[in-house]
């Protein structure tokens, strides 16, 4: 998975992962991708700075956060653990969860797991409606 810094029409900066640079392309092609800050379709990648890690000691890394990102953290972690609180955690049964639940063969409700890249895009271009939930530094310790 790659992770990429993008930005809308309107100027929105903000982050998505996709299996591919190409994957990417396609979707943001087909109007699959949209700013989460305002829903507009026109996105392009900006540009970026490659991550370098110093040491191994990933506890030891701050973070500095205007107030502003600070608030807006806070606010995605509420929505994460919303999102947890209120799906069934199917683990590595994701995709074939979300398929039957889609063609109407499961009950509608939210779930959360684990799905491979192929396994997400295979979703995606069938039509069915996902979206990575993503580890914030809190969940990784």
């Amino acid at each position: 998975m790659i992770r990429f810094s993008l930005h809308c029409d309107k100027e929105h900066e903000f982050e998505a992962w996709f299996s591919s640079s190409k994957d990417f392309d396609g979707q943001a092609e087909r109007g699959l991708v949209e700013c989460p800050i305002c829903g507009s379709r026109q996105i392009g990648k900006s540009l970026m700075a490659p991550a370098v890690t110093v040491s191994r000691d990933t506890s030891a890394r701050p973070l500095a956060m205007d107030p502003e990102r600070r608030e807006m953290m806070r606010k995605l972690r509420e929505m994460v653990q919303a999102v947890r609180q209120n799906s069934e955690d199917v683990g590595d049964r994701f995709a074939d969860e979300a398929r039957k639940i889609h063609h109407g063969e499961a009950e509608a409700r939210g779930i959360i797991g684990k799905a491979t890249a192929d396994d997400a895009k295979s979703l995606i271009e069938d039509g069915i409606d996902i979206a990575p939930l993503p580890e914030l530094p809190d969940d990784l310790s």
